[in-house]
């Protein structure tokens, strides 16, 4: 892949070095996002959140501070490139080059119309969004940190997407073609880098997470932390560039 030019003219920022690693987590949320910045900073890592919500990036911050991992917040919509590429510029001059980057933004939209967005359903103008969310920030963001990683010879690149990019499902239609585009482009994307020292890889989620709201009675939900320490295994093994978690 052609990293091309980033966003901010500052290439240096992202060549800072520093003494501990550090992870970006974009689109960080309240449970599979909390999880990793614990799972990756009890083993040493510096912890960018990066979200649309200041609200929620101050109580993340505040948890994982509360944790002993040293976190910084930078907030930013994941549909507005510049300033995502900016966020992730401003992380790497706050704790250094980012060495681990995990993007898992959801889909577009209100969850109910999402959610009854059938085969039959799907038009241009829906689809749209969630190939801007999903798709769009996911290369901003990689193109954002890939050409520092390329230099250093080194890096890890995760993203997560609901197990409907994966298995065709009546509902989450839009949403699942996008990220099964993204997947595509994952599983792609490893292998271009496999002899550069970068590893990409791409999880779907197909199980209900502990905590999530509307988890059905009879569901068997997996606590975030079990999910995260698969991330931090794929960090670690770069056994699979693609993993599906089932229920």
């Amino acid at each position: 892949m052609n990293a091309g030019p980033s966003t901010c003219p500052a290439a240096d920022i992202l060549s800072k070095e520093t003494t501990m690693p550090a992870i970006a987590l974009v689109a960080a949320g309240a449970r599979l996002g909390l999880s990793l910045g614990k799972i990756f900073g009890h083993q040493g890592f510096d912890v960018a959140l990066i979200a649309r919500s200041k609200q929620r990036l101050g109580e993340l911050t505040d948890e994982l501070t509360a944790e002993g991992v040293n976190t910084a917040s930078f907030p930013a919509d994941v549909t507005d490139r510049a300033a995502l590429a900016a966020a992730l510029h401003n992380a790497a001059e706050r704790l250094g080059a980012i060495d681990v980057m995990h993007y898992s933004a959801p889909p577009a939209g209100n969850s109910e119309a999402v959610r009854n967005t059938g085969a039959l359903d799907v038009s241009v103008d829906d689809l749209a969004p969630q190939i801007e969310s999903i798709c769009y920030g996911a290369i901003t963001a990689t193109r954002t940190v890939l050409p520092t990683m390329l230099a250093a010879g080194a890096g890890t690149l995760l993203y997560t997407t609901g197990a409907s990019s994966v298995i065709p499902v009546p509902m989450f239609v839009g949403a699942g073609m996008a990220g099964a585009a993204l997947r595509k482009w994952v599983v792609t994307l490893n292998s271009a880098l496999a002899d550069r020292g970068i590893y990409a890889g791409h999880v779907a989620i197909g199980a209900w997470i502990a905590g999530t709201p509307g988890t059905p009675h009879d569901a068997k939900p997996k606590h975030p932390d079990d999910i995260a320490r698969l991330y931090w295994n794929l960090h670690v093994n770069r056994e699979t560039a693609d993993r599906l978690i089932s229920a």
